[in-house]
C-alpha cells in the first residue's frame, strides 16, 4: 500500500510551497510583529502568540522574491522545527494537499544546491516546493537569532 504524504500549501507572490501537515502547529492572521535588533535579516522580529515568544521568519529572499511589509491579510504559518517554533509569513494559505510518496520528486534530483527545499510534487499547472523547515535557517542565523531570544 502506498504511503501518502500530507502538506499545507501556501502562496508566496505566484509561487506555491508545501510544509508537512505534521509540522505545521496552526494557522494565524498576521499580526504586528515587534522588531528584534541584531536579529538575522531572515528574521523580521517576534510574536507573542499565548505567552509563547515565536521569531517570525520571511523565506522571500530566499527565493528572490520582492520584500515586502506585511498586510492584514497575510497569514503567519505556525510550524515546528526540531530546535524551535517559527511563524513563517504566508501571502495566501491553500489547504492541504494529499500525495503518494512516488509522486514526490526529490528536491536535488531538480533544483541542487538548495537545501531548504526538501522535494518537489508537479501540478498540471506548475508545483510545489516543499520546504525543509529545519534548513530554513542557516547554522549561523540559527545560532545569532539564539543569542538575541535570549535577551528578552
Amino acid at each position: 500500500m502506498n504511503s501518502l504524504n500530507r502538506y499545507v500549501t501556501f502562496k508566496l507572490e505566484e509561487r506555491l510551497f508545501g510544509l508537512y501537515l505534521s509540522h505545521v502547529e496552526r494557522i494565524i492572521r498576521a499580526v504586528e510583529v515587534t522588531p528584534l535588533p541584531q536579529a538575522p535579516e531572515v528574521v523580521l522580529g517576534v510574536i507573542n502568540m499565548q505567552g509563547r515568544i515565536i521569531p517570525v521568519v520571511n523565506i522571500r529572499n530566499r527565493f528572490g522574491l520582492p520584500c515586502r511589509e506585511i498586510s492584514l491579510s497575510d497569514h503567519f504559518i505556525i510550524a515546528n522545527t526540531s530546535r524551535r517554533t517559527i511563524a513563517l509569513v504566508a501571502d495566501a494559505v491553500g489547504g492541504v494537499v494529499e500525495r503518494p510518496e512516488q509522486e514526490v520528486i526529490a528536491a536535488g534530483e531538480i533544483m541542487p544546491g538548495i537545501e531548504y527545499v526538501e522535494s518537489v510534487i508537479k501540478l498540471e499547472d506548475g508545483m510545489i516546493m516543499i520546504l525543509d523547515l529545519g534548513r530554513l535557517l542557516f547554522h549561523e542565523e540559527e545560532q545569532a537569532l539564539n543569542e538575541v531570544i535570549k535577551e528578552i
